[in-house]
């Protein structure tokens, strides 16, 4: 899957001359937790702020200044003052699995998606990369769930699902991960049609155990 399939188009941006304040209101208004910072002439991207950064940026709680101080002193800071300027950005057509590893890989919450001229489209977060694992996990639907090892060889899979397939089974989601040996990996399926017996029984001369397995 690629990013423009997941990535939010709805863009939010504030200038770098944008008052904090602004962006405070902003992003309290709009629900968001990241800026983009775009050029005021170019609407090129040079800065990405967030929530955290605006929240560092405002006084202590503890600060002697009154509120109209604090107000007054707010609003004479501007974003290019707090903003991250080397930023870290996806294109529409990379892999979701790329964005998710750069995110994680650097500890951040979003990736800014921008074109072939650097021009953002769009942004990628955390919410995006958890509605997709919703998603690929095929959490809304009803089914069995079954978590299986399996052993570490070609064609796998496949048998896995003709013995599913041949029992009336149909397959909601399917993926793997690495086991406890390099000999075995861990499937995680989930099926309708199917109840737990029937399941067990139609693939267990596949599998060498059933680690879990639940109705969802």
């Amino acid at each position: 899957m690629l990013v423009q399939k997941i990535m939010s188009e709805n863009l939010y941006t504030v200038h770098p001359d944008t008052p904090v304040t602004d962006a405070q209101d902003l992003m309290r208004r709009e629900h968001l937790h990241h800026l983009p910072v775009v050029d005021t002439h170019r609407k090129k991207l040079v800065g990405i702020v967030s929530e955290k950064d605006l929240l560092y940026a405002s006084p202590s709680p503890a600060s002697t200044l009154d509120v109209y101080e604090m107000t007054r002193l707010l609003s004479k800071l501007t974003v290019n003052k707090v903003m991250t300027k080397t930023v870290l950005t996806a294109h529409p057509s990379d892999l979701v699995e790329d964005a998710a590893r750069k995110m994680v890989d650097n500890d951040i919450g979003c990736l800014p998606v921008v074109d072939d001229d650097g021009y953002p489209v769009g942004i990628i977060t955390e919410s995006d990369m958890f509605r997709l694992f919703i998603d690929l996990f095929g959490t809304r639907e009803k089914g069995l769930r079954a978590t299986l090892r399996i052993p570490e060889e070609p064609g796998e899979l496949a048998k896995l699902g003709a013995d599913v397939a041949e029992h009336g089974g149909n397959i909601i989601s399917i993926g793997t991960w690495p086991g406890d040996k390099p000999t075995n990996a861990v499937c995680i399926i989930k099926v309708s049609g199917m109840d737990k017996d029937s399941f067990v029984s139609s693939v267990e001369k596949h599998i060498q155990e059933v680690i879990d397995i639940r109705e969802t």
